[in-house]
């Protein structure tokens, strides 16, 4: 018979042959394990907190540093206009040239202003010669007077001498020689009065001595007219700045008043920004300022906030005054009123790059916020370096 001990001895138990299987790890639930596995789910969680991120950074930043992009570059516009009239005999500027404060722009034909000032020269020279004569007369008129005085006075001598005579012995002057001295006597007051009233007339129409005399001042007024008329024939530069809308050349006749170019000033230049009227109430002067120009992406420049405006048209028309008018867009959501801060640079390293009605990008920085400060300057910076591709 066989021998069944070995078999026995050699036999594993349940219990043994359960510890010697090897471990199998316990299977997760399949709904857990689709949550942890499917990748739309954690992109719609990265993207829910980047929105909300951006909604608490909109809705704090953007009162604590606020930013637009509604922003250009403004700055003094003069149209050049001559103040006297004539051909333009040379012009020293071309379109788009920077000029400096004095720098010559055009030349009017000068000649007929050179004549016109001789002409006053002339007539200042004759006014005074007529003065002159005039001074003459003066001193004619009062000689004559002085005359005539003295004959009164020996008049009223004969008269008086006839008139003791008279009185003494009656019958040694006649009636004639009486009314013959009378006579002389009212006669030389007669002239005496004449003289007087030439000398008065010659004084009048002298009027004032020196160039104080109403001749005098009108003559030598219509000089500096025609000197100051003169001059003007040359056009300058008003100050810094650049020449734009030049469409003419020698040959041109220009009228007095009407434009000739227009003068863009490099030394008074500003940004406008125009911002929600919700995001101004910290706003204030002096308050720093970022500023990235199209013109130069990847640059920020220094600025400072110089006041924020009073008023913007609101479309209803005013009669007097004008007021500002900001685009406002309008959709299912109306868009918050905006309203013009002003804002100068801090320093002339924008020289040359700041061109009238080139856009910008600011961030102001109302106060040291140490979270939304630094978040505002990395994002003008960004805003900035897009420049390269929009």
């Amino acid at each position: 018979m066989p021998d069944n001990s070995n078999d026995k001895s050699t036999a594993d138990t349940p219990a043994e042959l359960e510890q010697n299987q090897p471990e199998i790890p316990a299977k997760k639930s399949g709904k857990n394990e689709a949550r942890e596995s499917n990748p739309v789910r954690r992109l719609t969680k990265i993207v829910l907190y980047v929105c909300v991120f951006l909604f608490v950074w909109h809705l704090f930043g953007d009162r604590i540093t606020p930013y637009t992009d509604q922003a250009r570059v403004r700055g003094f516009v003069v149209p050049i206009a001559p103040k006297v009239s004539g051909t333009l005999v040379a012009v020293e500027v071309k379109n788009n040239q920077i000029v400096s404060s004095g720098d010559v722009l055009a030349q009017i034909d000068p000649r007929d202003y050179e004549i016109a000032v001789l002409s006053a020269k002339a007539s200042v020279d004759s006014t005074g010669q007529t003065l002159g004569v005039e001074t003459a007369a003066i001193k004619s008129a009062a000689a004559r007077v002085a005359d005539e005085v003295a004959q009164l006075e020996r008049a009223q001598q004969d008269f008086e001498r006839v008139q003791r005579i008279a009185k003494l012995d009656p019958g040694a002057v006649s009636k004639s020689e009486l009314d013959r001295v009378q006579a002389s006597l009212a006669q030389a007051k007669s002239q005496v009065d004449g003289a007087e009233a030439d000398l008065e007339k010659a004084r009048q129409q002298l009027g004032k001595r020196g160039r104080d005399n109403p001749k005098m001042r009108s003559a030598v007024a219509a000089l500096e007219k025609a000197q100051l008329d003169f001059a003007r024939t040359t056009l300058y530069a008003p100050s810094d700045g650049g020449i734009t809308n030049l469409q003419l050349d020698i040959g041109h006749y220009a009228q007095a008043g009407q434009p000739l170019m227009t003068f863009i000033t490099t030394t008074a230049i500003w940004i406008q920004a125009n911002m929600r009227e919700n995001n101004i109430g910290r706003v204030k002067a002096g308050d720093p300022v970022d500023i990235a120009l199209d013109v130069a992406p990847g640059r920020i420049f220094k600025g400072e906030v110089v006041s924020i405006g009073f008023g913007v048209d609101d479309g209803q028309g005013l009669s007097l005054g004008a007021l500002p008018t900001i685009e406002g867009t309008s959709g299912w959501l109306r868009d918050s009123q905006r309203f013009p801060v002003i804002i100068k640079f801090a320093d002339n390293k924008a020289y040359g790059l700041r061109r009238m009605g080139g856009q910008a990008d600011v961030v102001i920085y109302t106060g040291k916020n140490w979270i939304f400060n630094p978040l505002a300057w990395l994002g003008i910076r960004l805003m900035s370096m897009l420049s390269y591709v929009y």
